[in-house]
């Protein structure tokens, strides 16, 4: 009975040994014989480390050091230039009878805004028609002296006084008729009613009045509306103290919009303010856009992006090496002939000219992958 268990255990032996040196000699002839598929890649111990078999396949450039523009971002808003904007006021009080227009409204220079009963404007004509009668008066009285003159009835310095009263005549209604014209009243047509006109083509931008509220006088009261011409609106940005030195009148500035994330506004820094907001630390820095279009509207959040004209050196890759994943930016530098480490870096700025310039995380001469995304699409098919 030993004998025989001591013969099946030899055999079962023989019989591992024999499946371990099968299975020795199929994977020395897989290695042998089989090609890795070209852009297999393996993950080593490190998760940051990639081992490729055909490297050729992934282009890579150098990281240069190029002189570059300082870049500045600061947060600001969409405002109607101040240049191109007026506000609409009547200098006769009274009550509104009649609202024309409403906020928002496009109108056109000399389009009727509001209507207003003004006894304000009621007492101009009032004035205007005295006078015209006072000098239709004058005039005639003027006649007679002149007559009485010629005929030597009268002193000379009669028909002077005549005369001086026409003048004065003439005078008064010129003044209460340029008083009807400022209130808004036409002389030649008499009327309570005070309709009150656009004074340039442009877009209401504020309103502060509604139907039938009355109207005080020009002393306290708000303007009635704001029209504002949008072909051409300002940026509006805050630039903190510590910045203000890299900014300058006459710099090129690059405008972001939320409402239009796809867009590339250009522009230039028209002035800067010389006085600090105290709570902030930052004064006002102003960037005029064209608006032809009218998509850009007065309150829209905006980004400026400002470019010195000063120049300095800077680490620049192009913009496709750079990848952009949590939240973070990692371009692969390439370590060996078939290995790759995918860093971490800092980028700075909007793409310019195809190039991302980097703070931090790769070294001038570093060569990294061109195009970080088709890489990382790549390694990520092969696992």
């Amino acid at each position: 009975m030993m004998g025989l268990r001591k013969t099946r255990l030899r055999s079962a032996g023989m019989m591992g040994l024999a499946a371990l040196s099968t299975l020795l000699l199929t994977g020395s002839g897989c290695s042998k014989g089989g090609e890795a598929a070209p852009t297999k890649a393996e993950v080593s111990v490190d998760p940051n480390l990639y081992q490729v078999d055909r490297p050729e396949l992934f282009k890579v450039s150098q990281v240069e050091t190029r002189q570059v523009p300082t870049t500045l971002t600061a947060n600001g808003v969409i405002t109607p230039d101040v240049n191109r904007t007026i506000h609409v006021t009547s200098l006769g009080g009274g009550r509104v009878m009649e609202l024309k227009v409403r906020l928002g409204d496009q109108v056109k220079k000399g389009q009727i805004l509001l209507v207003i009963s003004s006894p304000d404007l009621a007492g101009a004509f009032s004035d205007y028609q005295k006078a015209v009668a006072d000098e239709r008066l004058a005039k005639r009285a003027l006649d007679r002296a002149q007559l009485l003159l010629d005929k030597g009835a009268v002193a000379e310095k009669d028909y002077q006084v005549a005369e001086d009263a026409e003048e004065k005549a003439k005078v008064d209604v010129q003044t209460t008729a340029q008083h009807v014209r400022v209130l808004g009243g036409d002389p030649a047509h008499p009327s309570s009613l005070l309709e009150l006109r656009a004074p340039v083509s442009g877009t209401i931008v504020e309103q502060n009045v509604a139907g039938f509220e009355g109207i005080k006088s020009l002393d306290n009261t708000p303007n009635l509306f704001t029209i504002a011409d949008l072909s051409q609106v300002w940026a509006v940005c805050d630039v903190f103290e510590n910045d203000l030195g890299s900014v300058h009148v006459g710099d090129a500035a690059q405008i972001k919009l939320n409402a239009y994330p796809d867009r590339t506004l250009q522009g230039k820094v028209a002035d800067i303010s010389r006085v600090l907001d105290p709570n902030t630390r930052s004064a006002k820095v102003r960037i005029v856009l064209s608006n032809t279009d009218g998509s850009l509207r007065p309150g829209m959040y905006a980004v400026a992006t400002f470019r010195s004209r000063t120049l300095r050196p800077a680490l620049v890759v192009p913009s496709t090496a750079v990848m952009r994943l949590h939240d973070k930016d990692w371009v692969f530098v390439r370590e060996g002939p078939k290995q790759f480490r995918r860093h971490e870096v800092v980028a700075t700025g909007g793409p310019a000219d195809g190039l991302q310039q980097i703070v931090s995380g790769v070294s001038a001469g570093d060569s990294i992958v061109t195009n970080a995304l088709d890489f990382s699409t790549a390694i990520a098919e092969k696992q």
